[in-house]
Order: C-alpha cells, then structure tokens, then sequence
C-alpha cells in the first residue's frame, strides 16, 4: 500500500526559511530518489495569498517514514508531516 506525506508550514514559519532551505531538502530528496528509496513524486501545492503546504508519494509507509526522518523541511522545524496510507487505485 502507498503512503503520502502532507505537509504543512509550521505557525510562524518565515518564507524565507523555506527558500533558504529549500536547496537542502532539493539535494536530499534527489539522494534518496538515487539510493533506491521509495520516492514515486512530492512537490508543493500552490496558492498566491498563503503558504499551501506539500505532498509526497511514496511506495510504503516505512519508505515515508524514512524520508520524513532526514528531510531538512521537517529536521530544521519548518513543516509538520503527516504520513497518511492510500489504497490508491491506478489507471494506467
């Protein structure tokens, strides 16, 4: 079974942070992508007027816990995960 990770911006978390983060959480997602690890897509929902959170897809819910456990987003106190399991169904 899939599990996705949502995140959400800690209170009072400056933008600024996450900009400044970003690079790090960037190189570790692409390691953990490389090295095998269980990363099927993640990236940031949208919003103009307010920061939207993130989401990710993983293969299981060990490979998002994982994850979680060293991505600098959640290791710098930035954002708040929430690993959730999903019996997805595919299409294709």
């Amino acid at each position: 079974m899939e599990s996705v990770v949502l995140y959400t911006l800690r209170e009072g978390v400056d933008r600024s942070r996450v900009v400044e983060t970003y690079p790090r959480h960037k190189a570790y997602y692409e390691a953990f992508h490389a090295a095998g690890g269980g990363l099927i897509s993640l990236g940031p929902f949208l919003s103009a007027d307010q920061p939207a959170g993130s989401m990710g897809i993983f293969t299981s819910r060990e490979e998002a816990e994982r994850f979680v456990a060293g991505d600098p987003f959640v290791t710098e106190g930035l954002a708040d995960p929430n690993i959730l399991e999903w019996n997805a169904v595919h299409l294709a």
